[in-house]
């Protein structure tokens, strides 16, 4: 049997799943899941080591390896778990040498070193993610803030950046491979650039990219900090037809008091200033954003401000985090709401989202698009909004066409092809 990955979380965690996957395949192991975990709430710890006991009832012969943020953080608690073969960090999954050491039987149960004292990212890039349309190529790692709810930095390290030409020349390579589109992505993609020589940011790389590789049909980027966005970038998605209309945004809340006890950068009126900026230099921009519900000393006022901000930025995809108090954060400590009330917010912000995104579904009616296919039937609009193609010519995964918006389901756009 083949090599699996089974992957939670971010977008860079399925990068960094696929480069796991190829040095293991490379090293010759055979009946292998890699289980790549995430931390960013309680939750996420718990449906990894389910999963984790999942996998070993289903495949008892396996061999589990157990890596990923939540195995970087806390690596005894998957120590102790006997269905785990090995437990390895984050620094040792992207490394060829991790996984030729266990199809030798050369390393210990246990290979976690310390990550605050890596200071690369991204030492072995790949050509190839199984299919043909989309790629996420991770550009940057680690995070150098300190929000008072996350446990990521602990996780991942200090920021840290890939060179623009190594970009560069990956993007071409993924090019040359048959995608169509490339993701750029990072745990705090827009401080891209801040360890490196020559004044480089992420929108003078997302120039560069564009200028560089004309063949490259259509660029876009993971989630952004808007207080970190520089003039480049903003120039960039004002003249730049190949970079995709859509952010996802690290908002969190939407009341300025509870921003400041998250220790974030902006406030609400920031976020509203840039949607309404963006959206000026680029009409079709489209906007997604993440937000915590129930965070802790939040009242009925401060959650209302964060419904609010829905409306006010005009966001159209919501991610919704119902407050999870991670040890080692100083969130923890705070003074925690009960939690049938955050679980009964995060509720009344998933239905906000569902509301927004029906007025965002609703807009689109009747626009021609260009989009991406991403399998038989299925496709994205530069937006990143799904679209059901039918018809009996339906296209697989890879192919760019025309299509008109036609109707919508609850979440996804139907359309009809043009060409």
């Amino acid at each position: 049997m083949s090599v699996d990955v089974i992957t939670f979380g971010c977008r860079l965690n399925t990068y960094e799943s696929e480069v796991a996957k190829a040095h293991a395949t490379e090293a010759g192991l055979e009946d292998t899941v890699i289980v790549n975990t995430c931390a960013v709430t309680a939750e996420a710890v718990r449906q990894a080591r389910q999963t984790i006991r999942k996998v070993r009832r289903d495949r008892p012969a396996a061999k589990i390896i157990v890596t990923g943020c939540a195995a970087q953080i806390e690596p005894e608690t998957f120590a102790e778990m006997n269905e785990a073969d090995f437990v390895i960090g984050n620094a040792e999954k992207t490394a060829a040498e991790t996984f030729l050491r266990i199809a030798a039987n050369d390393l210990g149960r246990v290979k976690v070193n310390d990550i605050a004292s890596v200071r690369e990212t991204a030492p072995h890039m790949i050509s190839g993610f199984g299919g043909r349309s989309r790629a996420y190529l991770e550009v940057q790692n680690g995070c150098d803030h300190r929000c008072t709810f996350c446990i990521i930095p602990y996780g991942r390290g200090p920021s840290r950046s890939v060179p623009a030409g190594n970009i560069v020349r990956q993007v071409r390579a993924l090019v040359e491979e048959g995608y169509r589109e490339v993701v750029l992505t990072g745990v705090d993609l827009t401080s891209y650039g801040s360890d490196l020589p020559g004044g480089m940011t992420l929108g003078r790389l997302v120039r560069t990219i564009l200028r560089l590789v004309p063949e490259l049909p259509r660029l876009r980027l993971s989630s952004i900090d808007t207080m970190e966005a520089d003039e480049a970038l903003t120039e960039a998605f004002a003249e730049e037809a190949r970079l995709m209309p859509h952010l996802h945004l690290s908002l969190q809340s939407g009341d300025n008091l509870i921003l400041k006890r998250m220790k974030r950068r902006h406030a609400r009126e920031d976020a509203i200033e840039f949607c309404k900026a963006i959206r000026e230099l680029r009409p079709d921009m489209v906007f997604g954003a993440d937000l915590i519900a129930g965070f802790p000393t939040e009242d009925e006022a401060m959650f209302s401000n964060t419904l609010r901000l829905a409306d006010e930025c005009g966001l159209s995809f919501l991610h919704v985090f119902p407050f999870s108090a991670r040890p080692q954060t100083p969130a923890a400590r705070m003074p925690q709401l009960d939690r049938a009330l955050v679980k009964e917010r995060a509720a009344r912000l998933r239905r906000k989202a569902a509301e927004r995104l029906n007025v965002h579904l609703q807009a689109e009616q009747g626009k021609v698009f260009e989009v991406l296919m991403e399998r038989k039937g299925m496709g994205r609009t530069p937006g990143f909004t799904e679209i059901e193609i039918g018809g009996e010519d339906r296209e697989m995964g890879g192919a760019l066409l025309k299509a008109r918006a036609t109707g919508c389901g609850k979440r996804h756009l139907i359309g009809e092809r043009l060409s």
